[in-house]
């Protein structure tokens, strides 16, 4: 800046040696006064230091807070209904709020999870459903004093029950077995399910296929 401004003002000083005119010359004048004020500051302003730029280094010493695992409280007690495409199940609970729900929900099993409901956690789930759903189409619906989780049936039907149960009256039959063995297996289950009766009856098939007096184990009851 220096060096430019002794150019301007060399010239500045050659014109004025040429000019004639009164006010030219006062312009010029003027102008060179106020270049030689500049250029004397400049000279007399001292010179800025070199600003280091090596980037500060940024401490990673310090660790990043981790959340503890979440805590919840089981919801074992709701109703239910159902017709011959869905399921619904109640849920009494208050102040749910919809944007804080974590849903799951498989071909045979949902988990919902309700975040932050008046300082707590809650969830409903069922491990194993007595049937299969299709999880795409299942919701939940909030409402002022209880949350309503729809399960679309995959097939349509009723259900005897929310909870899966092995059906006993099925006979276990396996190629590898004594033939016998599941009628066997089925005779059992009947007998522990069954009135007086049928215990009487079944026992003495039982009893009659040990003694060999039929072959046939339901021969008695048939």
């Amino acid at each position: 800046m220096a060096e430019e401004l002794a150019l301007d003002l060399e010239e500045l000083r050659q014109l004025q040696s040429i000019a004639k005119r009164p006010r030219i010359l006062s312009l010029l004048s003027s102008e060179i006064r106020n270049l030689e004020k500049t250029s004397n500051e400049v000279a007399k302003a001292p010179t800025p230091a070199t600003v280091s730029q090596i980037p500060t280094p940024i401490s990673t010493s310090g660790k990043v807070p981790v959340n503890p695992a979440l805590s919840y409280v089981t919801l074992a007690s709701f109703s239910w209904d159902q017709d011959n495409d869905k399921v619904k199940i109640y849920v009494s609970l208050e102040g749910v709020n919809q944007e804080k729900i974590q849903t799951e929900f498989k071909p045979m099993s949902f988990d919902v999870k309700f975040h932050d409901v008046q300082g707590k956690n809650y969830r409903c789930a069922i491990p194993k459903l007595n049937k299969d759903i299709v999880p795409e189409k299942c919701k939940v619906l909030v409402k002022p004093t209880r949350v309503v989780i729809t399960l679309f049936k995959a097939s349509k039907g009723n259900w005897s029950d929310l909870h899966y149960k092995e059906d006993k009256l099925k006979p276990n039959l396996d190629k590898e077995r004594d033939p016998m063995a599941g009628i066997m297996d089925l005779m059992k289950n009947m007998y522990e399910d069954g009135d007086d009766d049928m215990k009487r009856t079944i026992a003495k098939a039982w009893t009659d296929a040990r003694s060999g007096k039929t072959a046939d184990p339901l021969k008695g009851y048939r």
